[in-house]
């Protein structure tokens, strides 16, 4: 990617505005690495789906209190419709497979089929961006799902035919995922990415409430106390606002295919945070894994 880079002093140095790209895809990956910790807790008391409401509900409030502040975004109805069309691909349909596929299958398995995200950005790209696929970024692309097999160890995976659909569900989120983060370098081309960030979370609420409506009326809630709230609110502001728009970021700033590697920095923060909190080991093939994925990183930004 050094057509995005500059030559000063035989130095190549990233442009801040790439850098500030590919910061903000290692952050929003991290954010969504150490939120398993906090979900596990909160949706033992309230059902998945409406679980997600609440957090794109939230995540629009949040965005909305800063875009109130700021000059209105012009913004014709056919963009509206694109960026509310994006967030359904996105936050409507990916994160319902991703929640079907975790109920029928294995965490585990998650964590691996997932994981193939990048790999499908790569793949939509050059049809719906333009973008080349370099042998470089294949090169990186194959370093880092190394690395991300290391860190989370594919021997613990199951494919048993009675997890057939649950990991097909897995393999459906994954690959609208990458469609939706896709479909977001297009779309943020032609409006403000703070408002196209809270439209495109709108966009996954018709799903999602009613599916919660349904959760709340066949299973009812847990109790709800001061730290479940506590979680709500940063799940909602946190990992939805915050870390939705810092992906959106990453992926206006910086080409589809290296911004998807910043992916894997979800894996190695959810294992060093299930280290610290719930007395996971860290082993020395997670380390190695985390070596690879820096390298694949590496040598995706700095393509020339």
């Amino acid at each position: 990617m050094l057509q995005y880079l500059r030559k000063t002093d035989n130095l190549f140095i990233m442009p801040k505005h790439q850098l500030r790209g590919l910061l903000a895809g290692l952050a929003a990956a991290s954010i969504w690495g150490g939120m398993y910790v906090v979900s596990k807790v909160v949706l033992e008391v309230i059902p998945p789906f409406a679980l997600l409401t609440t957090r794109l509900v939230l995540g629009i409030a949040a965005l909305g209190v800063v875009i109130a502040a700021r000059p209105k975004a012009q913004m014709t109805r056919r963009q509206f419709w694109q960026m509310f069309l994006v967030g359904f691909v996105g936050y409507g349909v990916s994160l319902a497979f991703q929640f079907v596929g975790t109920k029928l299958s294995t965490a585990s398995n998650g964590s691996l089929v997932t994981s193939a995200t990048p790999a499908f950005v790569l793949l939509f790209a050059p049809f719906l961006l333009g973008e080349k696929i370099t042998s470089r970024r294949l090169i990186a692309l194959v370093i880092s799902t190394l690395g991300v097999a290391a860190v989370i160890d594919p021997r613990t995976a199951e494919l048993s035919p009675a997890l057939f659909w649950g990991n097909l569900s897995l393999l459906a989120a994954a690959l609208t995922w990458a469609l939706y983060s896709v479909l977001v370098r297009k779309v943020s081309q032609t409006g403000d990415l703070l408002t196209a960030s809270a439209i495109m979370l709108a966009g996954g609420i018709p799903s999602s409430l009613l599916f919660g409506a349904w959760e709340i009326q066949s299973q009812g809630m847990g109790e709800i106390t001061l730290g479940v709230i506590s979680g709500i609110l940063f799940l909602g502001i946190i990992s939805t606002a915050i870390a939705m728009f810092l992906w959106n970021y990453a992926f206006a700033e910086l080409p589809a295919a290296v911004a998807s590697l910043t992916f894997f920095a979800q894996p190695i923060v959810g294992t060093i945070l299930g280290a610290l909190f719930l007395g996971e080991k860290i082993t020395q093939l997670f380390l190695f894994g985390g070596l690879l994925i820096g390298i694949g990183l590496v040598i995706a930004s700095t393509e020339k």
